[in-house]
């Protein structure tokens, strides 16, 4: 199978171009004047952003596709299905309403908007899945099917359930009636650890189904009224909320995924993702948290799931260049004749998957620059060997005894100031 092409472009612009001149000139290389349009119903499925979020896509990006549409003959409209939770877009009113008050209206996109699943997200077709393994039918909003040509235009984020927010989760998730919605979110519902659980209310004020409630100060939840989103287990800082079937969230991507294939089967589509203002959780929040990286760029391609790679590896660069700064760190050791080991924490053994062995790691720095590698944790082994010999040597009866953990500047000053009765305990 040949390998699918994703262009990309960043954000940088010399005067005089705009970011909507890049994204159109995007578009047009990555080929989407190659599907013939004329005459025929584009849907462009976008997110509108839930009212108190600030993080979607602005309308001028809408705008410039739903131009080129029009330059190619083509009819768009922008579109979105109803939510399965009680918010600012669980039924067609509302959902228009939050879109004309984010900013999304015929003026400012150039096209209309047609929810859809209709007014109660239940105008919907139920869509053979093609080799489907998890849903062997989709239940699709009946306006997005309806159309000829299908166009993501999508907001690449972080999301609480499915890691991040893609083509692939604004395609399958977006595009499925309320019964849809519901289909893939059957895998599983969350529970409660009441012994974990602090009665803090976070989980209760994130669920958008009034499900949970408090006896006794613990969490209840109510599982006539939850739907499985799981925006609950993000919300709790303690794991007191959790989903008692493991592969839960694995089952929702893979039907994610299927339900994108419904979708885009049998029809021309396109795709385009921008990755900017990368909050960590979905747009569907009434609220949305600073970036997690910069703004890194627009990437089109025919195919999502491609797509979606290509901009999961671009984060992961950027995440590699901004939080560890990488590429000072290599240019100081070229710079600097004498020794320099990597100092790595046990958990790089599981970092970078189970054909990353520690020699490999050990190698790659080398490669690097670095002179060798040492675990932080063989310290902690020299200091527990170094406190087992004093404790032989002074503690000789019941009664006295040795404080361990003693090498903390910040715990040494804690026992000077608030037990200093506890100093002669403490091992030199």
């Amino acid at each position: 199978m040949e390998k699918s092409t994703v262009y990309f472009t960043d954000f940088r612009c010399s005067v005089g171009t705009s970011q909507l001149d890049k994204l159109k000139k995007l578009c047009v290389a990555a080929g989407i004047k190659n599907i013939d349009m004329d005459g025929k119903f584009v849907a462009i499925k976008m997110h509108f952003g839930e009212l108190g979020n600030l993080a979607f896509l602005r309308p001028n990006y809408a705008k410039a596709v739903a131009d080129l549409c029009k330059e190619q003959g083509g009819m768009p409209f922008l579109t979105d299905c109803n939510t399965l939770y009680p918010g600012s877009r669980k039924n067609a009113l509302d959902h228009l309403d939050c879109a004309n008050l984010n900013g999304f209206n015929p003026i400012s996109t150039g096209c209309q908007i047609i929810i859809g699943d209709g007014l109660r997200g239940t105008d919907e077709v139920e869509v053979p899945v093609v080799n489907g393994e998890y849903c062997k039918t989709a239940f699709i909003g009946h306006a997005v099917m309806d159309a000829d040509v299908f166009i993501s235009l999508t907001h690449f984020k972080g999301h609480e359930s499915t890691g991040f927010g893609g083509a692939i989760k604004n395609i399958g998730m977006g595009c499925g009636s309320r019964a849809g919605k519901m289909q893939q979110h059957a895998s599983g519902k969350p529970a409660i650890n009441t012994e974990v659980c602090r009665g803090c209310h976070r989980c209760a004020k994130e669920c958008g189904s009034d499900a949970i409630t408090y006896v006794n100060k613990k969490a209840v939840i109510d599982y006539d009224k939850c739907k499985g989103c799981g925006r609950c287990i993000g919300a709790c800082s303690f794991d007191a909320v959790y989903n008692p079937n493991s592969s839960a969230n694995e089952l929702l991507d893979r039907k994610m995924a299927e339900y994108a294939q419904a979708v885009c089967q049998d029809r021309p589509c396109f795709h385009i993702n921008l990755v900017m203002d990368i909050s960590p959780n979905c747009d569907c929040h009434a609220e949305n948290d600073a970036p997690i990286l910069p703004d890194i760029g627009m990437f089109a391609s025919f195919d999502p799931v491609a797509l979606d790679q290509a901009c999961v590896d671009a984060c992961k660069l950027e995440s590699l260049k901004t939080s560890k700064d990488i590429i000072p760190v290599v240019q100081e050791l070229h710079d600097y004749d004498g020794p320099v080991y990597a100092l790595v924490a046990p958990a790089i053994s599981g970092q970078f998957g189970p054909d990353v062995t520690i020699g490999k790691i050990r190698t790659a720095l080398r490669h690097l620059g670095f002179t060798g590698m040492l675990e932080v944790a063989v310290f902690a082994d020299i200091l527990t060997m170094k406190e087992a010999l004093e404790f032989d040597k002074n503690v000789h009866t019941e009664e006295q005894f040795q404080l361990t953990s003693c090498c903390c500047p910040m715990w040494i000053a804690m026992i000077k100031k608030l037990y200093h009765q506890l100093l002669p305990n403490v091992p030199g």
